[in-house]
């Protein structure tokens, strides 16, 4: 009996990951999706962002992404957090930073007039949350023909393919094949379920200026410029999808190296218990 439970656990086993494997490698046609899957550095037991590719993405995310999409759940001062992408080793409390300074005043954020009470508009420090796009649903939905624009500081969390998804979508823009009606105002789209999106491509050659990026040395001393590549539209969307992965899990590296060095204590401490019980019960016949 428990044999053959075990081997339909296997037969179940088997079958769902074999369908799981079907299901992620479906190409477009007749409103399926086509994920593509890259190396990603983050991945893995061992994984780590790469600092000078978020830098690119956060400003592709601020000069593209953000004419329709909030950050809701950050602030500006978590872009220079230790692990961060704007991260500066000579300025541990983020809020010092001076790019972060910067970047935050680059934004208008809502206040509240303390003299009168009344709402003002002023520049964003490091301690502000990053600010709404528009006042409301409604607002939103009609400066974007009835379509809701989703908040992206979680959009690889809430997405299922994660960053492949994310990544997939913004470089799957192409043209309808025949025979494919589309609605008013959609756009055909290999990745989004349906193939019909009502986000116009976002991304086209060349709509960012990469600025420089400078990332922490590899010893800890000062910051060591990194070459811009193209923007071309794969790196673009390359560069903003591991943005707002570590948007949506900026502690990831932490977890990580505490998750090993847990791993190692309770490997030896493990080890350390069966050289212990050998040795207490050595004379004793079992």
């Amino acid at each position: 009996m428990a044999q053959r439970f075990t081997k339909s656990l296997i037969g179940a086993a088997f079958i769902a990951l074999t369908a799981l494997g079907v299901a992620s490698s479906v190409h477009a046609a007749g409103g399926e999706q086509e994920i593509e899957h890259l190396d990603w550095g983050f991945n893995g037991i061992g994984g780590t962002y790469d600092r000078a590719a978020m830098q690119r993405g956060y400003q592709v995310y601020r000069e593209v992404c953000a004419a329709c999409h909030a950050l809701e759940h950050l602030s500006f001062r978590h872009l220079g957090d230790k692990g961060g992408p704007f991260y500066n080793p000579d300025y541990p409390n983020p809020n010092d930073n001076p790019d972060v300074k910067a970047m935050a005043k680059d934004w208008s954020v809502i206040d509240i007039d303390s003299d009168n009470g009344d709402e003002i508009d002023r520049p964003g420090i490091p301690a502000d949350k990053f600010p709404s796009i528009f006042p409301n649903e409604p607002a939103a939905r009609a400066s974007n023909g009835g379509a809701y624009p989703p908040d992206l500081s979680l959009i690889t969390k809430a997405r299922s393919g994660g960053s492949d998804y994310l990544y997939s979508m913004l470089v799957g823009y192409k043209d309808a094949p025949a025979g494919v009606e589309m609605s008013e105002g959609m756009s055909f789209n290999t990745a989004f379920s349906g193939n019909q999106i009502a986000m116009a491509p976002p991304l086209s050659e060349d709509i960012v200026e990469y600025a420089p990026t400078f990332v922490p040395g590899d010893h800890g001393e000062g910051l060591q410029e990194i070459a811009a590549p193209a923007a071309s539209v794969e790196q673009m969307a390359r560069d903003v999808t591991e943005f707002l992965t570590w948007a949506g899990d900026p502690k990831m590296e932490v977890r990580k190296k505490i998750g090993f060095a847990t791993f190692l204590y309770l490997l030896i401490f493990s080890l350390l218990l069966f050289l212990t019980y050998k040795q207490i019960w050595k004379g004793v016949k079992h």
